[in-house]
C-alpha cells in the first residue's frame, strides 16, 4: 500500500511518527493509499522549516514573489485535469465540479499575482515641519492553514497564495481524508520557483492540529470546517496567542416569494442542494417558502431531482458519492429522523441505484417538505444532498427565521421585486447574500465569510480581508535634515 508523505523543505518527509489512516476512493468504497498521521514532533520539524525559511524569503522583492505566483498560476491551469482527477479520486465529487474548485481557487492565485499593490502603504508629508508619516505592511512570519476534506483543492488556494505572495512561509494541514492534493500542489509550486521550505504540508488528525495551535513559532491560524471544531481552532490558538480567522458551518436558506420565477427557483434549489453531493458549506439546505409557492415548486424540484444521475465521477454522472461511509450513514440518519418528526420525504436518496461500485458510499438526493423547524433535521447542518422545505406565510415570517438561526454564513432571496431584494439585503443577518444567486461566493477580490456561529475571528478569507490578515502594519514618523546622495546607475532596476 502507498503511503503519503508529508512535504518539508521542499522534499518528502517521513517523519517520526509510525501512525497512518486509509485514503479511500468514495466511489468504489476501497482504500487507494495510506497517509501518514504527524506527531507533535512532526509538526515542530515543518514549522523550523518554515521559520529557517522566513527571513530570505520576507526580504524577496515583491517583483520576484509576485513572478513566482504568475508561474504557479500558469502551470495550475495548464495542469488542472490532473488535479481535478486527484479531487474525484478521494473525495468523490464529479470531473466538472472538480474543475470548478480550481477555477475559484485560481481566482486567489490571480489576486496573489497583484501583491506589490495589494501591499502599498500610505504617504502624508509634511504632516509637520519636516516631518513626514507613512505606512508599511510586513509579513507575519510562520502561517498555519487547516483546511477541510470537502474542498482539498481550493480552501487551501484561499489562503497560501495570499499568505506566501505577503512574505510569509506556511505549513498547511490538510484533512487526512484527501491529502494528495496539498502536496501536488506544494510540487507544482516549487517547480514555479518557490524556495524550499516556504511551504510545508504536515498530514494528521488532532495531535497534528494541536500542535500548530500551540506552537509559540506560529503566529497565525486560518481554520474552514464545522461550528464546534472552528470555535475549538479559535479559543485554543487565540489563547496562545495567534491571529486567527476560523470559518465554521453553514444553514443556508432560500427565501421564494410568490412573484418569483419558479423554474429559475427549481434550477438553483437542484443545483445549489446537489452539487457536490452537498458537501459545501455554501450549499441551499433550506428552501422557506412564502405563501402557496411550495406547492407549485415541489413538482418542479421532483421532475429535475428525477433527471440526477449519481456515480463514479469519472463517469459524466452530475453527482458523486459522499466522502466516508460512516458519513454517508450519518446523512441518511437524518432522512429517518425526518419522517419520525412529522416531514414527508417526497424524494428519498437512501435507495439510489447509483452508476459504480456496490460498496461506494452512495446517497442519492433527497427532498423533504414540511420540516419541522422544531427538527434537527432543519437545525443541524447535514452536510449532504438533503433538501428542505419549511413554509412560511409571508416574507417576514421568512426573514425571522432566517435571522434566528445560529448560523449566518450565505442566503439568498428569489424575487422579481426589487424593493423586497433590497429590503432583504439590509434586514437578513447573515455575511453573503444572493440576491436570484443561490450560491452568493465572493469573487476572489471580495472576501468569503460569513456572521454569527459561522466566523470565529473578525477576518474573512481571501480578497482584501486576507491580505490584512497575513500582514501588519507600521506606522513610520520620519523626519530627515540633510538629504542622501546615492550612485550613478543608468539602467532600469530590476527585481
Amino acid at each position: 500500500m502507498t503511503i503519503l508523505d508529508h512535504w518539508v523543505s521542499g522534499a518528502a518527509f517521513t517523519g517520526e511518527s509510525t501512525r497512518t489512516a486509509p485514503v479511500y476512493n468514495p466511489a468504489q468504497g476501497v482504500v487507494t493509499k495510506d497517509v501518514r498521521l504527524a506527531s507533535t514532533d512532526d509538526v515542530a520539524v515543518a514549522v523550523a522549516a518554515a521559520a529557517a525559511a522566513f527571513p530570505a524569503w520576507s526580504g524577496t522583492s515583491l517583483a520576484k514573489r509576485q513572478q513566482i505566483m504568475f508561474a504557479f498560476r500558469e502551470l495550475l491551469n495548464a495542469r488542472k485535469g490532473d488535479l481535478a482527477a486527484i479531487l474525484t479520486n478521494e473525495h468523490g465529487k464529479v470531473t466538472s465540479d472538480a474543475l470548478g474548485e480550481i477555477a475559484r481557487g485560481l481566482e486567489v492565485v490571480e489576486l496573489a499575482t497583484s501583491i506589490p499593490n495589494l501591499m502599498k502603504g500610505e504617504y502624508s508629508e509634511s504632516v509637520s515641519t519636516g516631518v513626514d508619516v507613512y505606512s508599511i505592511r510586513q509579513p507575519l512570519g510562520v502561517v498555519g492553514i487547516i483546511s477541510p476534506f470537502n474542498f482539498p483543492a481550493m480552501v487551501p488556494l484561499w489562503f497560501f497564495p495570499i499568505a506566501i505572495a505577503a512574505g510569509n512561509t506556511v505549513v498547511l494541514k490538510p484533512s487526512e481524508k484527501d491529502p494528495s492534493a496539498a502536496v501536488w500542489m506544494a510540487r507544482l509550486l516549487q517547480e514555479a520557483g518557490l524556495p524550499d521550505g516556504v511551504l510545508n504540508v504536515v498530514h494528521g488528525d488532532k495531535e497534528s492540529v494541536d500542535a500548530i495551535l500551540t506552537h509559540p513559532d506560529v503566529a497565525s491560524v486560518s481554520f474552514v470546517g464545522s461550528t464546534p471544531i472552528a470555535k475549538y481552532i479559535y479559543e485554543t490558538a487565540a489563547q496562545h496567542g495567534k491571529r486567527v480567522q476560523a470559518l465554521g458551518g453553514a444553514k443556508n436558506h432560500m427565501l421564494v416569494l410568490p412573484d418569483a420565477d419558479l423554474d429559475l427557483v427549481a434550477d438553483s434549489a437542484v443545483n445549489a442542494g446537489f452539487g457536490s453531493a452537498g458537501e459545501r458549506c455554501m450549499a441551499i439546505s433550506v428552501v422557506v417558502a412564502v405563501g402557496d409557492v411550495a406547492d407549485a415548486l415541489i413538482p418542479k424540484i421532483t421532475e429535475r431531482m428525477g433527471g440526477l444521475t449519481v456515480g463514479d465521477g469519472t463517469r459524466g454522472c452530475d453527482m458523486g458519492p459522499l466522502i466516508t461511509r460512516e458519513h454517508r450513514d450519518k446523512v441518511a440518519g437524518y432522512i429517518e429522523l425526518a419522517e419520525r418528526d412529522g416531514a414527508r420525504v417526497v424524494v428519498d436518496g437512501r435507495g439510489v441505484a447509483a452508476d459504480g461500485a456496490a460498496d461506494g458510499f452512495w446517497l442519492g438526493p433527497t427532498l423533504i417538505d414540511a420540516v419541522p423547524t422544531s427538527s434537527d433535521v432543519y437545525r443541524h447542518e447535514i452536510f449532504g444532498p438533503v433538501l428542505s422545505v419549511v413554509r412560511v406565510a409571508s416574507y417576514e415570517e421568512g426573514v425571522a427565521l432566517i435571522n434566528a438561526s445560529p448560523f449566518g454564513n450565505g442566503t439568498a432571496i428569489f424575487t422579481n421585486d426589487g424593493g423586497a431584494a433590497r429590503r432583504f439585503q439590509t434586514e437578513v443577518t447573515v455575511g453573503m447574500i444572493g440576491i436570484n444567486v443561490p450560491i452568493p461566493v465572493p469573487v476572489g477580490y471580495y472576501s468569503f465569510g460569513g456572521w454569527k456561529a459561522s466566523l470565529f475571528g473578525d477576518t474573512k478569507a481571501y480578497g482584501p480581508q486576507s491580505v490584512h490578515f497575513f500582514t501588519r502594519e507600521k506606522a513610520v514618523t520620519s523626519r530627515w535634515l540633510d538629504p542622501s546622495h546615492g550612485g550613478i546607475n543608468l539602467g532600469f532596476p530590476q527585481n
